[in-house]
């Protein structure tokens, strides 16, 4: 008999959801053939067998949250059906024994924090002294403060709370009510939902727009666009570019390239950039590392690779980590205009969008030109209204005319 159980997540991930299972006990299985799909706060994931056999009890059912090495089922070596009571009572039992052991040590009362977890508990108001340490002399954990603030998150809401807290909305005539559909949102979309408005709790968030003449950019694309993919492999879109224009801008303007922690400002001297990637079941952003050092070619493969994955739900959560700052391209899907929300801790953000053609006065003269328009949503707690223009502006003429981006200038 093998146990399966669930894997270690990644760093800060505690708990997932079962999605669903793909087999049902009885089924007959083989080595590293998905069993079940695992929904976490960043992706979702398929727990392969860990041997061949035929699927015992299943412990953990569908929809319920399981935590980090729990039980969620076995596999039978021999063809027999499902797993006897007897014989699956000692392996469900053996997660609540284990659990007294793992149980983490009280922090000592003068630990120092770290600068994550005050940042966290400022943020939620959870006095970090409740919270129990798994880290080294039991000292609080980023992870610690995230279980327990979705543990906070996801407690009844007390009795004497305004009633507009508890009811969200007023129920609907039956009529309609027959006509409606009530879905458990998944946990992407609530953690999405959590993050998305706790930056509009804590950012002083605004927006600057400018617009970009796209002709240069796109007479390079029509030029190079067939023998760059015949030697590279991949097709030349614009982010490539627009990836690199930003890098450029982030060296001129290092605040949009910082973040806030605590009382203090973190400068960072590398550019890992976000792309934002649309799925059916939610926004990821997986981060392309070390933009500086990678030429546009090798930006354009690893969009590509994070644009597959992200649809078919393989990426891994290392590779959502980490990021700088983040581009958008709402120009895909048709966007004229918008005004992109931060992806936290970062302070800055690039939505691009839909290129459209409109007329413009050149030299004194009405001219038709491929124009997008450029929005950069910042924190004003990091970002001057100063350095948010002259950074909008360095990307604006780093794409109208490119052969800055070649040059470095």
């Amino acid at each position: 008999m093998t146990e399966i159980r669930v894997p270690t997540l990644g760093e800060s991930v505690t708990e997932a959801t079962i999605g669903r299972w793909f087999k049902k006990a009885g089924d007959a299985v083989a080595v590293d053939e998905p069993l079940v799909e695992l929904e976490t706060d960043k992706v979702t994931i398929e727990v392969p067998a860990p041997s061949a056999g035929v699927l015992g009890e299943i412990a953990a059912k569908d929809g319920e949250t399981v935590a980090v090495g729990a039980l969620l089922g076995q596999i039978n070596d021999g063809a027999t059906g499902g797993a006897k009571p007897a014989a699956a009572a000692p392996a469900k039992a053996a997660a609540p024994a284990a659990a007294p052991a793992a149980a983490p040590k009280a922090a000592p009362s003068d630990a120092p924090l770290a600068p994550s977890v005050r940042k966290l508990s400022a943020e939620s108001g959870i006095d970090a002294a409740t919270v129990p340490g798994s880290g080294k002399d039991g000292r609080v954990t980023k992870g610690d403060m995230l279980a327990a603030i979705e543990k906070a998150a996801s407690a009844p809401t007390p009795v004497n709370q305004p009633a507009a807290s508890v009811q969200v909305r007023a129920p609907s005539p039956a009529d309609d009510a027959a006509r409606e559909e009530r879905v458990k949102m998944t946990r992407l979309r609530q953690t999405i939902a959590r993050r998305l408005k706790d930056v509009q709790n804590t950012a002083a968030m605004l927006t600057t727009f400018n617009e970009v003449d796209m002709s240069h950019i796109m007479a390079m694309r029509a030029q190079y666009k067939d023998v760059f993919e015949k030697k590279h492999g991949s097709k030349l879109g614009f982010m490539g570019f627009f990836t690199k224009a930003v890098v450029q801008a982030l060296k001129d303007i290092p605040a949009v390239n910082a973040e806030i922690d605590g009382s203090d400002l973190i400068y960072k001297n590398y550019y890992h950039i976000g792309v934002a990637v649309g799925t059916d079941k939610g926004l990821v952003v997986p981060v392309v590392r070390d933009c500086d050092h990678k030429s546009i070619s090798d930006i354009e493969k690893s969009i590509a690779d994070f644009g597959r994955r992200a649809r078919d739900g393989q990426l891994k959560i290392d590779e959502m980590q980490g990021g700088t700052f983040t581009i958008t391209n709402g120009g895909i899907y048709g966007s004229l205009m918008s005004t992109p929300i931060l992806n936290a801790p970062q302070s800055g953000i690039l939505g691009m969008h839909k290129i459209q053609e409109r007329p413009m006065v050149v030299g004194g003269k009405i001219e038709v030109r491929p124009m997008m328009y450029l929005a950069l949503s910042y924190d004003h707690r990091v970002i001057d209204g100063k350095e948010a223009v002259t950074f909008l502006v360095r990307v604006k003429e780093s794409l109208e005319d490119p052969a800055r981006l070649v040059l470095d200038l």
